[in-house]
């Protein structure tokens, strides 16, 4: 049995984030009990309200503390007073950046019982996950203006692929699909047609990596085609590797066709070093302290957190508790709520949290 400490980084930040976060951590404390593990909560209060008060993002040091954990579990940044793009590049993109979690990985995976928009579609036919590189690209900064405010203005944006965060990003995805052992096929994501550079070196490294793995199948689609399939044909996926802008838009329409973003959570990858995990629909200010939010995404957030922890450090029980937690998001999608939507699940937010960490404690039989 488990008795190694794990030391959680968590960051509630903005909105409806601590609500989420405070049902996470229920589920997760109750999961501990069930399989002998020890987790030691360590919270960060870094969001829009800290940077109002002090005009601080990231405290120095910062960054260096996160280092010291084995994960971080973030709620949501995002906050009404606080100017777009101030929160999140100064403490998402930049924890994202230092810490070199350079893979966002994201599960679209449509449970029994949860309602997808795509007719004739269901969870035989919604499994797949998008591996999107998580430090270059469009999100790297690259660029800049001239002639800033004249009628001549120029703004170039940039994005900066390095063989190196190419191959490390495709490489991740071939294993990863080798280790979930499904369709064993890997999909190239891009636009070699139009963006000759970069995806042009995409290209180039996805064939020759592939060549190192003759069991999985190599494939490509144009991003917009990709969009397209998601709707008509998404039982085509197994693993899609993309890059940094095309990823994020994508697993979007991924959450919609699983379920929306009640139950969408990722992963910010970095295999040698801390990795967080978060659910992907953002700070949701309009349902703050309403007690009406969908947890499940934080949830299934903590459900991938423990299963990377356990295939890390090699310990079966977290493996074995992340497994207990998606039985019973399973069976509270399927025997209680009536929707995934803020508002109209028919419990409260707390009431889910308490229904997911009731199943994942005592355990239930699908």
């Amino acid at each position: 049995m488990s008795q190694r400490t794990y030391q959680i980084a968590v960051m509630p930040g903005d909105g409806t984030g601590p609500e989420v976060i405070r049902e996470g951590v229920k589920v997760l404390e109750a999961v501990a009990r069930r399989f002998n593990l020890k987790f030691n909560w360590n919270y960060f209060d870094w969001g829009g309200d800290r940077y109002l008060k002090t005009g601080e993002t990231i405290p120095a040091g910062g960054i260096e503390e996160l280092k010291k954990h084995d994960a971080i579990y973030l709620g949501a940044i995002g906050h009404p007073d606080v100017k777009p793009g101030i929160l999140e590049k100064e403490i998402l993109l930049r924890t994202r950046f230092e810490l070199d979690q350079y893979v966002n990985l994201r599960p679209v995976k449509l449970y029994p019982g949860v309602w997808t928009p795509i007719k004739d579609k269901g969870p035989e036919d919604i499994d797949f996950v998008v591996v999107r590189e998580n430090t270059e690209g469009l999100y790297a900064g690259g660029g800049g203006f001239l002639r800033k405010g004249t009628p001549y203005e120029v703004a170039v944006q940039e994005s900066i692929n390095t063989r190196m965060g190419v191959e490390r990003c495709i490489r991740f995805a071939f294993e990863y699909c080798r280790k979930r052992n499904k369709k064993k096929k890997v999909t190239l994501v891009g636009k070699t047609n139009v963006l000759t550079f970069a995806w042009d070196l995409w290209w180039r490294v996805f064939q020759e990596v592939g060549e190192e793995y003759p069991d999985i199948e190599k494939d490509y689609a144009h991003v917009d085609a990709t969009c397209m399939w998601f709707v008509k044909n998404p039982e085509w996926f197994d693993v899609i590797v993309t890059d940094n802008m095309f990823g994020d838009i994508i697993t979007d329409l991924g959450a919609m066709i699983q379920g929306g973003m009640g139950i969408a959570a990722g992963g910010n990858i970095n295999p040698q070093g801390v990795s967080m995990f978060e659910p992907i629909g953002g700070s949701a200010p309009k349902y703050t302290g309403k007690n009406v939010i969908n947890p499940l995404a934080a949830i299934c957030a903590g459900m991938m957190m423990l299963e990377w922890l356990g295939e890390k450090f090699k310990d079966q029980a977290l493996v074995d508790a992340s497994s207990a937690i998606e039985k019973a998001v399973i069976k509270v999608c399927r025997d209680h709520l009536k929707s995934l939507s803020a508002g109209k699940m028919g419990y409260t937010t707390q009431e889910v949290g308490d229904l997911v960490a009731k199943y994942s404690e005592e355990g239930v039989d699908l």
